[in-house]
């Protein structure tokens, strides 16, 4: 099934150009962190990305990029609205089914690499053996 998830660039007021700090508020909320969260990773204080989200005042390019890696959206996107956005929170039981698929795959994957250590392990102890 595909679903689309990203934000639209709409306001929340349902206007179109969403602002800089819409954007910031958007994306926050898709990772679900709080202000105070964002503002400990960010190293700055909650005051800050208040005013951030209100349109008060705007972070500067290197703030602007850290909030772009740490809510995983583009620059781009954070500061233009142009690009892929924020992605909508997943509906809870769609999460747990996905990450079920998910852990499955990791734990065989981690399966196939013991599996594979060991193999390189016992060519690795012949080598040995014949020098």
């Amino acid at each position: 099934m595909n679903v689309d998830t990203t934000v639209s660039n709409e306001k929340p007021s349902g206007k179109a150009n969403a602002t800089l700090g819409d954007r910031i508020f958007a994306a926050r909320e898709a990772v679900g962190y709080s202000q105070n969260e964002l503002a400990s990773r960010l190293g700055v204080k909650l005051r800050t990305v208040q005013r951030w989200e209100e349109d008060r005042t705007e972070p500067r390019a290197n703030k602007a990029q850290m909030i772009s890696g740490i809510l995983g959206v583009s620059l781009v996107w954070l500061l233009s609205g142009e690009g892929e956005g924020a992605p909508y929170p997943v509906d809870a039981s769609l999460a747990s089914e996905n990450m079920r698929g998910i852990l499955d795959e990791l734990r065989s994957l981690q399966a196939d690499i013991t599996q594979a250590t060991r193999g390189l392990s016992t060519v690795e102890k012949r080598l040995r053996g014949r020098t």
